[in-house]
């Protein structure tokens, strides 16, 4: 293919459906929302609730139990839950390599096993079950391998195959990510190839670290508290018209307190504060990489396609909880006073908080629940895609797709084969379909269901209407089209639908390897307590 066109996939980890300006956020990301203005805005685009499946699936065309990352990264003993890539599924890199591409990731890895953040002299970085974005199809990498990290002092970071030791006192991996993937595309564009860059954020995820000079843009911002701007967001988005209906926002979470009764007002405003900040950096430094395409000649190339990974989320990092997994000590010796203590304010390198449930609930309006679940809260994301002279600005659709569909999607774009077989192994056919008709203005929609599953929480969706549960509790139906922040349960009254939707996704998990979480949660326990035995 002449003048083949290059590919940007930009993932960013635990933001929610509402925190862009294109989305009616007042958070500021012009970048974004100018690639959405000069391209596509998908509003009904889904990931799959969880950092690592998610990942897992959008690189395969998969879904996450068939790419072996059914849960997380631990080995619960079965092929769809081995915690790594599996050999007979193939990424995007690789299909692409195979076609001629230059292959590039900048950022976070998180599909290759457990990694004990405290333990990181003991990691098996690149065995057979920890592969590095290099042994699954990528000719360069720079990033970090587990899910989490230091955005100022990271615990341990690859460039190629060799470790990160040193970092400059200015280090902040979100701008450092993008600095290296610059450096890499000026690298391929030299070279005269076409380049595949997958810029996998760590941000907005906790824990709450940002620049000064980005959190001062947001004093005072949010002193009105999440009831005053859950409101202000969906207000904006039915003023933008942003979907096909105004649909009623759901309500506060019943397990977030009313903002009148929080007392400590001032602490909980500053950790919004610096959530706005790390995605206004993120955005900001897409920005950058935007500018150096065109510096090199290559943005009217490029089709560039950004969401995130999850919805908001809602973890609290207790001291004797999250927080404990993570080393205590920055990379120079400093103690870093670790969980959300309303005593110390976030942002800085020796603090490590989260933003918690409700603030959370404002970055998912108008949706239900949060990261972790598969209602619409977990699993909804904007897919913006961009490129000149084959996507009409403007555009905005409301076509139910999933992260299954990226590859496909690219591998039309490029003109590159499918793989039926890498090293020897047979790869399982893609279970995506390319969205490159309805990028191109097509009326198009979505031929097969599409399933969800984690941790015991299940969905199927077909056409309008999805089939959902939270682990332990009842199923319920909802029309997406009429109310799709799931406030009004038509479960008893779908007929031969509901029963067609359930036997579908019963087939689903059973063909796929679904394990019923009450049996999972006991394996991953175990394998838990082995890895800490080890360490």
């Amino acid at each position: 293919m002449p003048n083949r066109p290059n590919v940007v996939l930009i993932l960013v980890d635990d933001m929610g459906f509402a925190d862009l300006g294109v989305t009616g956020s007042e958070i500021r990301t012009p970048n974004i929302d100018a690639l959405a203005k000069g391209g596509a805005l998908m509003t009904a685009m889904y990931n799959c609730a969880r950092c690592c499946p998610t990942r897992a699936s959008l690189l395969t065309g998969l879904y996450p139990h068939n790419a072996g990352v059914g849960h997380m990264g631990a080995d619960l003993g079965t092929p769809a839950y081995r915690g790594f890539l599996r050999n007979d599924s193939a990424t995007i890199a690789e299909h692409l390599r195979a076609a001629g591409y230059r292959t590039l990731m900048s950022g976070k890895w998180h599909v290759a096993g457990d990694f004990m953040a405290r333990e990181v002299d003991s990691w098996r970085v690149g065995d057979v079950d920890h592969p590095t974005p290099r042994q699954r199809g990528f000719d360069r990498f720079y990033g970090i391998v587990d899910g989490v990290t230091h955005f100022f002092s990271p615990h341990f970071m690859l460039e190629d195959d060799s470790r990160v030791d040193v970092y400059p006192d200015d280090f902040y991996f979100t701008d450092a990510i993008t600095d290296k993937a610059i450096g890499m595309v000026e690298d391929a564009t030299k070279d005269d190839v076409p380049f595949f860059l997958y810029l996998a954020h760590a941000a907005p995820h906790w824990p709450l670290h940002a620049l000064p000079e980005d959190i001062s843009r947001y004093d005072g911002v949010y002193d009105k508290g999440w009831d005053a701007m859950r409101t202000a967001r969906h207000e904006e988005m039915n003023a933008r018209g942003l979907f096909q209906t105004n649909w009623d926002i759901s309500p506060r979470d019943s397990e977030v307190h009313p903002w009148a009764d929080d007392k400590h007002k001032d602490w909980q405003a500053s950790k919004m504060a610096t959530y706005a900040a790390m995605v206004d950096r993120m955005d900001q430094s897409i920005g950058r990489f935007v500018a150096a395409l065109k510096r090199l000649g290559q943005y009217d190339n490029t089709l560039i396609l950004f969401l995130s990974d999850n919805g908001g989320c809602a973890e609290f990092m207790a001291e004797d909880g999250w927080a404990k997994f993570f080393p205590d000590q920055t990379h120079d010796g400093r103690t870093i006073l670790m969980g959300n203590r309303p005593d110390i304010r976030p942002g800085d390198a020796l603090t490590y908080q989260s933003y918690d449930k409700p603030w959370a609930n404002v970055s998912n309006v108008p949706f239900r629940l949060f990261k972790h679940y598969v209602h619409e809260g977990g699993i909804s994301t904007p897919l913006i895609a961009h490129w000149p002279g084959h996507i009409q600005p403007g555009q905005v659709a409301h076509q139910a797709a999933h992260v299954v569909d990226i590859l496909p999607t690219i591998l039309e774009v490029t003109g590159a084969t499918y793989l039926g077989e890498l090293g020897g192994e047979a790869i399982q056919p893609c279970q995506g379909e390319s969205l490159l008709p309805l990028l191109k203005g097509a009326d198009w929609s979505r031929e097969a269901p599409i399933f969800w599953e984690h941790e015991g929480n299940s969905a199927v969706r077909m056409g309008n209407f999805k089939l959902v549960r939270q682990h332990g509790k009842a199923w319920e139906l909802f029309d997406m089209e009429t109310d799709r922040t799931e406030l009004h349960n038509l479960t008893g009254k779908g007929g031969r639908l509901e029963t067609d939707l359930l036997r579908r996704y019963d087939d689903w998990a059973a063909k796929t390897g679904v394990m019923d979480w009450n049996i999972a949660l006991p394996r991953l326990l175990a394998a838990w307590d082995m890895d800490n035995a080890e360490g």
